[in-house]
């Protein structure tokens, strides 16, 4: 049997279970990132998306990953991933990403967003500015790959295609380094699954996967201001850019169909 075989294919009313808890994780997400101003700490947003999960019926997805006790991830700055909440306080020009997942009647969904700190209002960005501003535009590229990386997530297309699509726009186009070592997954009965999703493409598309109707994928934007080169912090979770520049996340769990991706955590 072909390895391409075994990635899991949901049903019609699996979907419709992973779109209802992708959509308590959206709304979660983005309630928490509103409350992103000057002086909040990293630990309050992460029980706030605690209390927020539970309330709508759902899970914090991570709680149930081996040793780990929070409801999210925080990127703050250079940090790239699996960042632990804690007592940092928020600062005018921050940038932070927050990783979230909720696991609902069976099924996980996971979703970040990077936004920068303002004195007012978090600043959140759409992937079209045209921005001058060296973080922003930073911010920016990366929600743009996410944009343009869904797109091609079809029937018919092959995971090499979302790789390609990834590095183009964020390293070949804007220069920015696409981390090697961390990558999309596959998203379901398990927070990691099949297929392997990278933001980078080496070699020949016709043998990465071929998208099929009904594959559900966590397609992540991870990448660093200056090089690909990470470290990770004595905790044995937080991973840093290791020369210190700044880090972006933008993901998002999706159903593969015949026509444009469903994307579960809209």
């Amino acid at each position: 049997m072909s390895f391409f075989n075994m990635i899991p294919i949901k049903t019609p009313e699996q979907i419709k279970i992973m779109s209802h808890g992708g959509r308590i994780l959206s709304e979660v997400l983005f309630e928490v990132l509103e409350h992103a101003v000057p002086g909040v700490t990293e630990i309050e947003f992460d029980l706030m998306a605690e209390k927020l999960i539970r309330e709508r019926g759902g899970e914090p997805g991570f709680m149930r990953v081996r040793g780990y006790r929070h409801a999210t991830c925080m990127s703050t700055n250079d940090i790239v991933v699996h960042g632990i909440p804690g007592d940092y306080a928020l600062k005018e020009g921050d940038v932070i990403g927050i990783d979230c997942g909720v696991y609902y009647k069976g099924f996980h969904t996971d979703m970040s967003e990077s936004i920068r700190i303002q004195n007012s209002k978090p600043k959140f960005f759409t992937g079209n500015e045209t921005a001058d501003d060296g973080i922003d535009k930073f911010l920016s590229i990366g929600k743009k790959a996410l944009n343009e990386a869904i797109k091609v997530a079809v029937a018919g297309n092959r995971v090499g295609q979302i790789s390609k699509t990834i590095q183009d726009i964020v390293e070949h186009n804007a220069g920015y380094g696409v981390v090697r070592s961390l990558i999309g997954h596959g998203v379901g009965r398990e927070l990691h699954e099949e297929p392997e999703v990278p933001g980078f493409f080496v070699g020949d598309i016709k043998h990465t996967p071929l998208l099929k109707e009904g594959m559900t994928i966590a397609v992540e934007i991870i990448y660093n201001m200056g090089t690909p080169q990470v470290a990770v912090d004595k905790d044995g979770w937080t991973i840093r850019t290791k020369d210190g520049k700044l880090a972006g996340l933008f993901e998002r769990s999706i159903a593969v169909t015949q026509g444009s991706p469903l994307i579960l955590t809209k």
